[in-house]
């Protein structure tokens, strides 16, 4: 492992320490007038989720965890796990869904991800901005009803539901943003 210190911290740095894997959200140098310089960061749990604040005395060291990004192509969902297999080996890998989270919703089949791997543990997705999804389910929409900005729910393949303007019709492909869960545009 390697030893850093806190003035190597850097946003979006993993590191490890005794509570567990922690993500670097937001760092800084405080040097008072009294006492000694400390650093205060935003620290996010990477297994949980979990926001929290502590603050690190200056030059205070500490493991920082590597975290390798595999490339990977969604395979299928076999009922319990979503299947990927990895695109230089093509070794298959099972994952839970509670390990992928809310990107469940947004995993289509051949669709390439990033696993983020600590050793042999995988400790998040990530995917694109946007992903093209095609529309299972949604009302016709009426016709004079032009209220501006007027929407209906519209089911995708995956099962998540999303807000589209009343022109969008089942069998069409949007893009929908994977950050937020909304319709961006139709796709072609």
């Amino acid at each position: 492992m390697a030893q850093i210190s806190t003035s190597d911290f850097k946003t979006g740095m993993t590191i490890d320490l005794s509570e567990g894997l922690f993500q670097i959200s937001d760092f800084q140098h405080v040097k008072p007038g009294k006492g000694g310089a400390f650093v205060r960061t935003t620290l996010r749990n990477v297994r949980t989720g979990a926001v929290t604040d502590r603050t690190f005395r200056a030059g205070e060291k500490m493991e920082r965890a590597i975290i390798d990004k595999t490339d990977m192509q969604y395979l299928y969902n076999d009922g319990t796990d979503y299947v990927f297999m990895n695109t230089q080996t093509y070794d298959q890998l099972p994952v839970s869904p509670e390990t992928l989270g809310d990107t469940v919703n947004y995993l289509i089949e051949t669709n390439n991800v990033n696993l983020l791997m600590y050793g042999d543990e995988i400790i998040g997705v990530d995917i694109p901005a946007s992903v093209v999804m095609q529309i299972t389910d949604t009302e016709p929409g009426l016709q004079g009803d032009r209220v501006s900005g007027a929407r209906k729910p519209a089911t995708m393949e995956t099962g998540l539901v999303v807000q589209v303007p009343l022109f969008i019709e089942q069998g069409e492909k949007i893009k929908v943003d994977t950050r937020s869960g909304d319709y961006l545009e139709r796709a072609n």
